[in-house]
């Protein structure tokens, strides 16, 4: 074949690979558009029903933008006792709970990072042996029970004070930390503890961030603590009244007052979707804030073994 005609044939195999290569382009932008529309539509919905009329909802006028704009559901739901108590309720969970983890996992996750630690692979066989086999759901209760911690806070925040996988995530980003700015700080006097505090959680504000969002996003959406050890409805979390009023279909009085005690208004159905947007929201602002290290924490916890 000639000089030629071998310059012709990569040409047209050039020109091929770019016309593919446009293509699949292409055809990666229409993909995750209709992902993106498949997946961002259906809180959305929850939106637009919420910010529509009942009357409208019920009658199927509802689907791209709301219909009868209003934002009384969301007046009635910001005024419902049970809502802010429950919301009020969630918040301290979710602080004081992920105060605990971050506090709990960091403290088990540490020594087990350090290289000297005796016994080091029989303590994390015993840790990794929870994540496949626990005591069960009964079990837990007479625990909880006996330790007098049922109807309490404590019921909400310390059964799942440590969690193996995130522990496991921790350390591993601990054993990453160059172990010379550890025995630096040990030849200037410094224990254990201060290495701890001073140098490596300092260092770790990558993984903190991630175990925070993780810890805290369990802690907003948990309501199933609450259906095994809380009775007292003033300690409920906001997502056991969620569930009461999309499962169960309980409304509370004054909810019920605003429907005029008819249940063809569609009170009910906005008020549902009102609440799944005001338990939704708070959670979803904290994101931004820490997603710069989110993705960084997650990679370098997940790249050593």
């Amino acid at each position: 074949m000639s000089i030629a005609a071998q310059a012709k044939t990569k040409k047209k195999n050039h020109i091929h690979q770019s016309f593919g290569s446009r293509a699949f382009d292409v055809f990666n932008v229409i993909f995750m558009f209709l992902f993106l529309l498949v997946t961002l539509y259906p809180f959305w919905y929850v939106v637009i029903v919420s910010l529509s009329d009942g009357k409208a909802v019920l009658s199927g006028q509802v689907s791209l933008l709301p219909v009868n704009f209003t934002f009384d559901t969301y007046r009635v739901v910001l005024r419902d006792s049970n809502i802010v108590t429950g919301f009020k309720n969630t918040v301290i969970y979710t602080t004081v709970g992920t105060l605990i983890n971050l506090v709990c996992t960091s403290m088990c996750a540490y020594p087990l990072s350090r290289p000297d630690l005796i016994g080091k692979k029989q303590i994390m066989g015993m840790i990794v042996f929870t994540m496949f086999f626990s005591g069960g759901m009964i079990p837990s209760y007479l625990v909880m029970n006996q330790m007098g911690l049922i109807d309490t806070i404590w019921a909400m925040v310390l059964p799942g004070a440590i969690s193996t996988y995130n522990m496991i995530v921790m350390r591993t980003f601990f054993m990453g930390i160059p172990e010379s700015l550890h025995e630096s700080a040990c030849l200037d006097g410094a224990n254990d503890w201060q290495v701890l505090v001073r140098i490596v959680l300092p260092l770790s504000m990558p993984i903190m961030a991630t175990m925070l969002l993780f810890y805290a996003v369990g802690h907003w959406n948990s309501y199933m603590n609450a259906l095994l050890y809380l009775n007292s409805k003033a300690l409920f979390p906001l997502q056991s009244i969620l569930r009461n009023m999309v499962v169960d279909g309980q409304l509370s009085e004054a909810q019920t007052q605003v429907g005029g005690g008819s249940s063809f208004t569609g009170i009910e159905t906005t008020m549902k979707y009102a609440t799944i947007v005001v338990s939704t929201l708070p959670i979803l602002m904290i994101y931004p804030f820490v997603q710069k290290y989110f993705v960084k924490g997650v990679m370098i916890g997940s790249l050593k073994g």
